[in-house]
């Protein structure tokens, strides 16, 4: 049987797939921001809070992936639109002005820290460069927008907003040649925790995590296991990504998307410091 798993090209969104919510604050008035807007989830997320009628700051280094999230709004027909904001995520003063320009925009609601990125070696081999780097992405920056984002939205209205970060199966075990990577994720965990802690309900923190999803970083991040494990691109599909998955099919950008439009939104009120694990059994199921 073939499924999406075994297409290893990024699928195509289509407005039919995007989840749209009716939200008092999900209004063109309200400001949204999205890291890794360029490609893959995050560039889904940021489309997907655009066609729930929100204003989304595109963030990512990525100047010619802004353009297509942009234009992949307008091609699904969003109430609301994608400003793209060049930003390198270990530059503090590209994230300072990227904060201020969406505050610029409306009422700064939400983030959603989705830009990432992988490298497979193993703890003795990994360069301290490369470790330096994916914990700057993924962990330092989130920390920075958070601290950056939070009194924008306090001073809203209500001060009713959220941020939400990417976390992922890693955030909740281990597996090997991937120690940077499940670093970042746990204390992207400790973070969203730290941010529910610190207001009375209003300024929420919640992270996603998600198993393997179709983007174009995991279509690397196949090569490069095979070429680390010494076996071929499919095993790595079905029996490294997909063995212990009780779900037999990789999700996709879209499917992640939906889960931030969904958080973020009234439905997600009690979503405090929580976690919406969606892995196909991933984590809750062993053989």
């Amino acid at each position: 049987m073939t499924t999406k798993s075994f297409e290893l090209t990024e699928p195509e969104l289509t407005a039919e797939e995007l989840l749209v919510i009716e939200d008092p604050h999900f209004e063109s008035d309200t400001v949204a921001v999205v890291t890794g807007a360029a490609s893959g989830i995050g560039q889904a997320t940021a489309v997907a809070l655009a066609a729930n009628g929100l204003t989304v700051v595109g963030a990512d280094i990525d100047e010619a992936g802004l353009t297509e999230t942009v234009d992949l709004a307008t091609d699904v027909g969003a109430k609301g639109g994608v400003h793209s904001i060049s930003t390198d995520l270990t530059d503090e003063t590209d994230v300072e002005a990227m904060i201020r320009g969406a505050a610029e925009l409306g009422d700064l609601r939400y983030v959603a820290n989705v830009a990432g990125m992988q490298h497979i070696a193993s703890i003795t081999d990994f360069q301290m460069d490369k470790y330096d780097l994916l914990l700057d992405i993924m962990l330092r920056a989130p920390f920075l927008i958070a601290k950056l984002a939070m009194p924008h939205i306090r001073a809203t209205e209500d001060g009713i907003g959220a941020i939400a970060n990417m976390s992922s199966v890693h955030g909740h075990y281990a597996t090997r040649n991937k120690p940077a990577y499940i670093t970042a994720k746990h204390g992207l965990n400790g973070l969203t925790r730290s941010i529910a802690a610190e207001d009375g309900g209003t300024v929420r923190g919640f992270s996603v995590s998600v198993g393997y999803v179709l983007t174009p970083l995991m279509i690397d991040q196949i090569a490069d296991t095979a070429k680390e494990r010494g076996i071929s691109e499919r095993a790595v599909v079905e029996d490294v990504m997909l063995g212990q998955a009780r779900t037999k099919e990789m999700m996709t950008p879209v499917d992640v998307a939906n889960l931030f439009v969904f958080g973020l939104s009234g439905y997600g009120t009690h979503l405090n410091g929580g976690d919406l694990l969606w892995d196909g059994g991933y984590t809750t199921t062993y053989e």
